[in-house]
């Protein structure tokens, strides 16, 4: 996993590598939950910090992973890999964000007036610092690819195989495809993309 400055940050191979030799793990409502309390203790600890970068919001990240886990909210391989789809989905909305110049609600492909506003809030506080990150480092990623077993943050998936959406109003569970069980996604990027169901 790349580092910058002793930070673990986000890599989509070494994850789908990890994913290749782990079982998929049916998140559970405790990851869910973990997801949301994770974003939201991250984004509590930033307002402390005097630097605000990308790679210091991934550290937060991993110390509010940890305490999580501490918590007994979740077990610790569980936190491990909540924080992983909460910095694969920071990192996407960041790079979606600076690359195009649009706000995080296109990224999203959702009306953002169904969306919990405090997660909304949250999102944002978070990919805007990871977008400043990226600014300064000119990071440059792929879309990532979300699988089956994996918990997303709000916003549409599309199925890779058939075109169906997924719809995420809050950070849920990616199940197969309901329509015809393919395990590969990647997220629809504004409005006009959306196929109705």
């Amino acid at each position: 996993m790349e580092t910058i400055s002793g930070v673990q940050l986000y890599d989509e191979q070494e994850e789908h590598a990890m994913n290749k030799h782990t079982p998929i793990i049916e998140p559970t409502k405790n990851m869910i939950s973990a997801y949301e309390k994770l974003l939201k203790f991250t984004m509590d600890e930033v307002k402390l910090l005097e630097e605000k970068t990308g790679p210091a919001l991934h550290k937060l990240i991993d110390i509010s992973s940890k305490k999580i886990h501490e918590l007994g909210e979740v077990t610790e391989e569980e936190a491990e890999k909540v924080s992983l789809y909460l910095k694969r989905d920071l990192t996407e909305a960041a790079n979606f964000m600076n690359e195009t110049g649009d706000d995080l609600k296109e990224w999203l492909a959702l009306d953002t007036e169904i969306l919990e506003d405090y997660i909304l809030d949250l999102f944002k506080q978070a990919a805007d610092q990871t977008t400043i990150e990226l600014d300064r480092i000119k990071f440059v990623a792929q879309i990532a690819e979300y699988r089956t077993g994996e918990i997303s943050g709000p916003g549409v998936l599309m199925c890779d195989n058939c075109g169906e959406n997924l719809h995420y109003k809050k950070p849920g569970h990616i199940p197969p495809c309901p329509k015809c069980q393919g395990t590969r996604f990647h997220r629809l990027l504004n409005q006009g993309n959306i196929n109705s169901d």
